[in-house]
């Protein structure tokens, strides 16, 4: 029996000895493992730690938040909000219109625009304020009746002014310091979300996209990836600083909508046509006199080059500045000034900084030899002095209008021709002549001046035909009994 008891006691000591010491091990082994899993977390963590840290290091090169913080804050106070109000008429083509009013509708866009003066002077793009019976500017909620100083079709920007002081006027940068790859910012109110900003970077410089329907265009602008959707129209591209590089103007889209790139006007063309507006009422536009071509593997293969730099000119005008610096026709500038010319949009740009009476000198290759030039760039009257625009209002006809220059009517091949302006409510809306036509006759005689156009109209009597050229080059005739 005693041996029994014996033998349970020990057999009880050992499970006990047993049960503590598996127990103590589980623990060691779990303070082991937490220990483990808390060295490997820390570890975890500060490699978690690094890789953050070293990501910011690089994220801080590639984007600078608070350079976008401080231009943003920088720009936005000084880009508005623009609304155009125009009136729309509806005409039936019958009889009847002539003795009852046409139908009306209002018609409501928007865009944006850059204060770039204190004293209230805005640049926008032509097509935000064009065809405007009336324009409104807010900016902070404050709304300003604006009226236009100028327009600039050939670069589709205008100056448009409201009556305030001690406006936050933007600070202006040069486009030609910008490079691509840059960092910029997109300011204006797309789909009339005021105040938005947009960050990108600068895709290209010097494009040419073909948009511009004025007869003497220049586009060379600055491609961005920043969003710019309706709305963005006017408004302003700023670099890191805040300093206004661009006037976006068009988005590349199937749909209307962003789709990848943006395109503005450079500030150095901006700041001259600002200028010219202000100071003169018109842009002091410098004329080459002759039509230039990029060259294409085509041209190069029929010219048996190797080069496709330059451009090459492919019509003189008689008696402009390209002839009587006796450019030829076939002749391929490859420099201007000493500098290397690469393109169309390159040559053009730099065009849109001169004035009439500035001088550049070319290097062509005309054939086998390299030949330079002198050109003296000349004004749309074919002179070097400054042209101020004179429109002639009738108070007869409710209208106004101006003579076309000597280039367009060269360019038109028309003798004369008086533009209509603008169509006020009177006679002269009757006659269903759209903005813009160009008149060139009337029952077949040429009218020279805006005065012989209002007597002619005010005095004829009978069956009256009026001649002219639409804005999309077009010629036509209005048939009328007076």
């Amino acid at each position: 029996m005693s041996n029994y008891i014996k033998t349970g006691l020990v057999a009880f000591l050992s499970a006990g000895i047993g049960v503590w010491f598996t127990l103590e091990y589980a623990e060691f082994t779990g303070l082991r493992q937490q220990g483990e899993s808390r060295i490997e977390s820390s570890q975890r963590a500060q490699e978690r730690s690094d890789f953050v840290s070293n990501n910011s290091v690089a994220n801080s090169n590639i984007l600078p938040v608070e350079d976008f913080v401080d231009a943003s804050e920088q720009s936005t106070n000084s880009v508005v909000f623009i609304k155009n109000l125009s009136v729309i008429n509806y005409r039936t083509g019958h009889w009847m219109d002539w003795f009852f009013e046409p139908r009306t509708s209002q018609r409501i866009s928007t865009g944006s625009g850059v204060i770039f003066s204190e004293d209230g002077y805005i640049v926008t793009n032509n097509h935000v304020i064009e065809d405007a019976d009336e324009i409104e500017v807010v900016h902070k909620k404050r709304s300003y009746k604006g009226h236009i100083v100028g327009t600039d079709p050939s670069t589709d920007l205008a100056v448009i002014k409201i009556d305030v002081e001690n406006f936050p006027a933007i600070a202006v940068g040069n486009s030609s310091e910008v490079k691509v790859g840059e960092w910029v910012l997109a300011v204006g109110n797309p789909f009339n979300l005021t105040s938005t900003v947009t960050a990108g970077i600068v895709s290209a410089k010097g494009r040419n996209i073909h948009i511009l329907k004025d007869k003497f265009p220049i586009e060379s602008f600055i491609q961005t990836d920043a969003a710019i959707n309706p709305g963005n129209s006017g408004g302003a591209l700023v670099n890191r600083n805040g300093q206004l590089i661009g006037i976006n103007t068009a988005i590349l889209s199937m749909t209307g909508s962003y789709a990848g790139y943006g395109f503005a006007v450079p500030v150095d063309i901006v700041k001259k046509v600002f200028n010219d507006i202000v100071q003169y009422g018109e842009v002091q536009k410098a004329f080459f006199g002759a039509e230039f071509e990029d060259i294409d593997n085509e041209v190069a293969k029929e010219l048996n080059i190797n080069n496709l730099n330059g451009v090459i000119i492919t019509h003189v005008q008689k008696g402009w500045a390209a002839d009587r610096a006796d450019l030829e026709k076939g002749d391929i500038v490859v420099a201007v000034n000493g500098e290397p010319l690469n393109d169309k949009a390159q040559l053009e740009e730099m065009i849109g900084y001169k004035y009439p009476g500035d001088l550049i000198q070319l290097t062509l290759k005309r054939g086998n030899k390299n030949v330079q030039k002198t050109l003296e760039f000349i004004n749309r009257e074919g002179t070097t002095e400054v042209l101020k625009r004179s429109i002639y209002k009738s108070q007869s006809m409710q209208a106004s209008f101006e003579t076309i220059s000597k280039a367009e009517r060269n360019l038109l091949g028309v003798k004369s021709g008086i533009r209509v302006v603008e169509v006020g409510n009177g006679f002269f809306r009757k006659l269903d002549i759209p903005e813009g036509f160009i008149i060139t006759e009337i029952n077949h005689s040429h009218i020279e001046s805006p005065q012989e156009l209002e007597n002619i109209l005010n005095k004829i009597r009978g069956k009256v035909i009026v001649s002219g050229i639409t804005t999309s080059g077009r010629k036509v005739y209005f048939p009328y009994l007076f």
